[in-house]
């Protein structure tokens, strides 16, 4: 063994070992709290549970965010413009238009 591997076993000795995380209980878990207000988390179904699901990409995400939000968090046109604004990036990247 080399001495970076001879840390990490002194290191994994220190710790008893390593702790089993139940990684889908700590996603939900995240899920269950929001930073900044409760525009998310009040839905029925909240966005990112839709577009994690749904596989969706980068920009469909947040086009379906501002979408769901915009009636809740205060921003109303403003973020029906930034939905827009990810559509007509979806537009452009994925089917060429300008």
């Amino acid at each position: 063994m080399g001495q970076m591997d001879d840390a990490w076993s002194e290191s994994v000795k220190k710790t008893d070992g390593f702790k089993k995380v139940d990684l889908k209980k700590q996603a939900k878990m995240a899920t269950e709290k929001q930073v900044g207000g409760s525009h998310y988390k009040d839905c029925k179904i909240q966005p990112i549970d839709y577009i994690m699901g749904n596989d969706l990409t980068f920009c469909e995400g947040n086009a379906i965010k501002y979408i769901t939000r915009h009636r809740r968090k205060g921003e109303g046109a403003k973020d029906i413009e930034k939905a827009i604004h990810y559509l007509e990036m979806i537009l452009e990247m994925e089917y060429g238009r300008e």
